[in-house]
């Protein structure tokens, strides 16, 4: 009884953050009010929205729109596990057209260059198997894809991408694409690592 009763809250849940995301991608975001709202996020993902070398905050900068509000969206419908980020998000912080607003604004502003770069020890595997397993769906670049979703990866942190592709290989990222999980199952820690070290050193020359 307990467990069907988790079960049917985690899909009411779920299916409102389904709802949410459509609502928020009907809004135009306003970029001065997500330059104001994004205060609240600043103290984590720095003011110019370079996140962290360590990894432990993403490069949100240059980041589509689209991405940002599928990933606010599933951390407050229970989708994806960010407990930091939890009391940061609530309802009671933000509402949709704040979200529609910050994601505007981080996507309107130029990503740093000087994001956290990997080891540079196994680069041609990296490259080999980006082109194999990422490109068509990330871009030859790392410039992603708004309209499916797809993150841009260029100019993301190594330790956040080697953390984060881990974790959707270990099935642990529930909010995770199936075909990503798919192209990375198999992969190896080096893989991982290679893969990710590759991303870290992609540029984007300009922004759409």
């Amino acid at each position: 009884m307990r467990f069907a009763s988790a079960l049917a809250l985690a899909l009411a849940c779920c299916a409102a953050g389904a709802d949410e995301l459509a609502d928020a991608l009907k809004l135009k975001g306003d970029l001065e009010r997500g330059r104001v709202a994004y205060e609240v996020c600043q103290g984590c993902h720095r003011p110019d929205g370079a996140g962290r070398p360590d990894g432990s905050y993403p490069q949100l900068a240059g980041q589509w729109a689209e991405v940002l509000l599928k990933q606010m969206t599933d951390i407050r419908g229970g989708r994806r596990d960010n407990p930091k980020m939890h009391p940061f998000i609530t309802v009671r912080v933000i509402g949709v057209q704040d979200m529609a607003d910050i994601a505007a604004y981080l996507r309107s502003v130029k990503p740093p260059p000087d994001n956290g770069k990997g080891p540079g020890t196994n680069l041609a595997l990296g490259a080999r198997l980006y082109d194999r397993n990422c490109q068509d769906c990330h871009g030859r670049q790392g410039e992603g894809d708004d309209a499916e979703f797809y993150p841009v990866l260029a100019g993301q942190h190594y330790n956040y991408l080697v953390r984060q592709i881990r974790e959707i290989r270990d099935g642990v990222r529930r909010n995770a694409n199936r075909t990503m999980r798919r192209e990375v199952r198999d992969y190896s820690d080096a893989d991982i690592e290679a893969v990710a070290d590759h991303i870290s050193r992609l540029v984007i020359t300009a922004i759409k």
